[in-house]
């Protein structure tokens, strides 16, 4: 059976994974008893996740003729004559009022009948809940006829989350236990006896402990005293044989070096003065033209402060729609999740501090904004609930992004989870 993408807007996407059959109708019948069959109504009905007489009865409404669906036999039938392009023309207009989000114009939704008798779209992916106009002349059928509720799904995923968080706290705890193991063998100071033919000159004086030279009552000569050679070692027995001031002038052939960083709103990066200076490099050289590339080489800051000031300068005078602007300067993005997977946790902090320093549309969209990525394969669902589950385990876990954010990765989960059964 021919398959095609659901709603017109995402017809040339070669790689959207919602997909639909193509219609077939079929003319039957002839002079006043003429009808037309939706041949396989049922199919695109339950690829759209609608019952199928909301598309019968949709069909119908518009045409200003009768129609019907018969459960049992699963047969739609609408009367008089009408072609399939003008049929499949109203099943998008179907789509775009009863089955894509009006926020981010995903088709995985639910239909909510409210306790005022309102017709509302509830987004899987971003949250959004969609008002439907109650003019529409479908509204009262649905009203009359409420789509089933569907039982045991939420269990069974509830079910498949708590064994994943059960093995990952397993594998935590194991990667833990290996740790400690690790450092204790190399802090713990192991005797060796020495060999009774060697000679006086192979004789090596026993060496001074952590805790300082001891005067030992007992015979070490069959023994060989091992010192911890580590670089924290070395380090507390210098403090502990010099002078405060003479310690701090000591410095450490074995010691690495450490990378400084002053600590912003979202502890990454140099601070908000430094941040904006590069942010302000970023939107200049963006003005310009200037490639995705060379602009990941014009800045100088640290990694995360130079995805901050990308993004920054890619949403630059944007008040609201920040998806959108987003994908048409994806480019940029996608520069950075190319030097490497981990790179994408640096686009989700950067898109995370923005959304403390900007202004509350920015907050109330991030779900659009990582939605609009993860359809443009610039963010991974693997990613987006580490960076999710970081963020709720933080010192900022009340903030609204975490509030927001919690339907797209539940969606996230939930596609992962379904994928996993098939």
């Amino acid at each position: 059976m021919a398959l095609q993408n659901i709603g017109a807007s995402n017809s040339d996407d070669a790689f959207y994974r919602y997909k639909m059959p193509k219609m077939i109708t079929k003319i039957e019948g002839r002079g006043n008893g003429i009808k037309t069959n939706i041949v396989n109504m049922v199919d695109v009905a339950k690829a759209l996740a609608r019952p199928p007489s909301y598309t019968t009865k949709y069909f119908g409404c518009e045409l200003g003729a009768q129609s019907k669906f018969d459960e049992k036999t699963g047969v739609s039938l609408v009367n008089g004559a009408h072609d399939t392009s003008k049929l499949a023309g109203l099943l998008e207009n179907f789509i775009k009022k009863y089955v894509q989000c009006y926020g981010c114009g995903n088709p995985e939704t639910e239909i909510l009948i409210t306790k005022t008798q309102m017709v509302q779209l509830k987004c899987a992916a971003c949250g959004f809940v969609s008002d439907v106009d109650m003019r529409d002349k479908l509204t009262s059928f649905i009203l009359k006829n409420p789509p089933e509720v569907k039982k045991g799904g939420k269990d069974k995923k509830a079910m498949r989350r708590a064994e994943k968080e059960r093995l990952k706290e397993g594998e935590a705890a194991d990667k833990v236990q290996k740790k400690l193991t690790k450092d204790v063998k190399k802090k713990d100071v192991k005797p060796t006896k020495k060999k009774g033919n060697a000679s006086d000159e192979d004789h090596v004086s026993p060496t001074v402990s952590q805790a300082g030279d001891k005067d030992d009552s007992e015979d070490d000569g069959d023994v060989q005293w091992q010192t911890d050679t580590s670089a924290e070692a070395a380090r507390q027995r210098i403090q502990e044989q010099l002078s405060s001031v003479t310690a701090d002038m000591v410095m450490l052939a074995t010691e690495e070096p450490k990378k400084v960083k002053a600590v912003n709103g979202n502890g990454n990066g140099n601070g908000n003065g430094n941040n904006k200076k590069l942010a302000d490099v970023a939107k200049e050289n963006i003005k310009k033209g200037v490639s995705p590339k060379e602009l990941m080489g014009i800045l100088s800051g640290s990694k995360q402060e130079n995805v901050s000031a990308i993004y920054e300068a890619v949403v630059d005078g944007v008040e609201k729609g920040f998806a959108k602007h987003v994908v048409k300067k994806k480019s940029y993005l996608a520069a950075v999740v190319g030097e490497g997977a981990e790179s994408q946790i640096l686009v989700l902090r950067a898109i995370e501090e923005f959304c403390r320093n900007g202004n509350g549309n920015a907050v109330k969209e991030v779900p659009l904004v990582l939605k609009a990525l993860y359809d443009v394969d610039i963010l991974e669902e693997e990613y987006v609930v580490k960076w999710y589950e970081e963020g709720l385990s933080g010192g900022n876990k009340e903030s609204l992004i975490w509030k927001n954010v919690k339907p797209f990765v539940e969606w996230l989960q939930s596609a992962e989870s379904e994928s996993e059964e098939e």
